[in-house]
């Protein structure tokens, strides 16, 4: 593990969190690979029969650190060339996001369930990690949702289509609008809705809970009901999904927002993105 996720096996359970509280815990390279190997070093155990991921702090994840600056790691080796200004290569673009997504869907693929623990936010990036998870439980104050699909960017893992369906999916990626517990309830989105002083307790003892089933049942179900979804073009959606995002962050009104950084700071372009919505930062105060 790195310093940036924390693993632990207590009781049966592994606990993974992610661990940049005072970032909001926003999305590394070395966070998500050490979310990675946190996944592998549980799906290795022979004393761990579920996990639980969440953040450190008041927040699961705000997403990506867009201000971090620090190196991705890119599979993909070509020759170094002079390139002119401002050119973007697409296929280092998918080579970058799509070991992103492969190392997110380490929890897809993980044969013990996955619980994920969704306090403050989730948001952006955070989607895309949190949405492989086979259960959400949600603090009752908490929000969810998928802001870059206003501007920088399409959903990666895009497990948004396949737990909502049509409708909802819809009327929630159009947006980007933040979406609370209550929602996220009604509409299926997450599993359990819990008051936040109780949840971190609720879903350790439901993660327990798998001690009485046995690892290869739970193993072949869960493989089960993955494999329906990826009969449905799930990871053909995902190619998809991650090339749009590269192209997403590369329009012209993408790299005019990415400029507004310097000019009025990163905090400022959020907010002007928001306000129309009126969620995430830009919520009415009580």
């Amino acid at each position: 593990m790195t310093e940036e996720v924390l693993y632990e096996e207590i009781d049966g359970i592994a606990i993974v969190a992610i661990n940049r509280p005072e970032k909001k815990n926003t999305l590394t390279e070395e966070v998500v690979h050490g979310i990675a190997d946190a996944i592998d070093a549980a799906s290795r155990s022979k004393e761990v029969v579920a996990v639980v991921l969440r953040g450190v702090g008041d927040t699961f994840t705000a997403g990506y650190d867009l201000t971090d600056g620090g190196e991705w790691d890119v599979p993909y080796g070509v020759p170094d060339i002079e390139t002119r200004e401002g050119a973007w290569d697409p296929v280092k673009d998918l080579a970058f996001m799509g070991n992103n997504v492969r190392r997110f869907m380490r929890i897809w693929e993980c044969p013990k369930p996955v619980l994920g623990e969704v306090k403050g936010w989730a948001i952006g990036g955070a989607t895309d990690v949190v949405l492989c998870c086979d259960q959400l439980y949600m603090a009752s104050d908490a929000h969810i949702g998928y802001a870059p699909s206003r501007l920088f960017g399409t959903p990666t893992t895009l497990l948004w289509v396949y737990r909502l369906g049509l409708e909802h999916a819809k009327q929630f990626l159009l947006t980007g609008r933040a979406i609370d517990a209550e929602t996220a309830h009604r509409i299926g989105l997450v599993a359990h809705v819990v008051p936040p002083g109780e949840l971190a307790e609720r879903i350790e003892s439901d993660a327990r809970r798998f001690r009485h089933i046995p690892a290869n049942q739970l193993a072949l179900n869960k493989l089960l009901i993955n494999q329906a979804f990826e009969n449905m073009g799930l990871r053909t959606t995902q190619l998809i999904g991650t090339l749009f995002d590269g192209i997403a962050r590369h329009t012209e009104e993408a790299y005019r927002w990415a400029e507004s950084f310097e000019e009025s700071g990163f905090r400022e372009a959020v907010r002007r993105r928001d306000a129309p919505w009126q969620d995430y930062g830009e919520r009415p105060k009580d």
